[in-house]
């Protein structure tokens, strides 16, 4: 039963499936790879990716686990829930990049966190190709009924338009 949870992780579907929590600027938008000034991903299967503007974009999802098909025995047993999502910048802008992932209770409330410091790049002195980021939770305790997953950014120079972080290929893995 081991598949991605999120839906359109790679923004086939523009932005079906997402919470639009912040769509600042010239809000989210989807472009083809490797876009104006961009990077290409290395994997042909991914073809497009969500874009970020000058102001604060973040996008979340919240996977309910039980309507996916999982058990609460299954769940309070902690199986390893794998986390994944890859960003990256232009070639001529600066942005911000930052991801939030929550495993919730039945109430919603937080059983553990994933939200590593917001990671800024910078074309002049930065690596800005496509970067991986991957957690793995364990050890939680037993009540996990939901996922939430959530990222975004904004580009650093507040140009108008969708210079700001590029993110695709998100995923969400229970090992179960």
């Amino acid at each position: 039963m081991a598949r991605n949870l999120l839906k359109n992780p790679a923004g086939e579907e523009q932005m079906e499936f997402w919470e639009l929590t912040e769509n600042g600027g010239s809000q989210w938008q989807v472009e083809e790879m490797p876009g104006d000034c961009g990077y290409d991903f290395g994997d042909n299967g991914v073809t497009k990716y969500f874009s970020t503007s000058f102001e604060l974009c973040l996008k979340r999802q919240v996977v309910d686990l039980v309507a996916e098909g999982y058990t609460p025995d299954d769940l309070d047993a902690q199986p390893a829930v794998s986390v994944e999502d890859w960003y990256s910048g232009r070639t001529d802008c600066g942005c911000t990049y930052q991801l939030t992932v929550c495993l919730l209770d039945e109430n919603e409330e937080i059983l553990q966190e994933f939200k590593p410091e917001s990671v800024t790049m910078d074309p002049d002195c930065d690596d800005c190709s496509w970067k991986q980021v991957n957690h793995t939770f364990s050890d939680y305790g037993p009540g996990l009924r939901f996922i939430s997953f959530e990222h975004g950014g904004q580009d650093t120079k507040y140009w108008d338009g969708w210079f700001g972080v590029r993110v695709t290929r998100s995923s969400v893995i229970v090992e179960a």
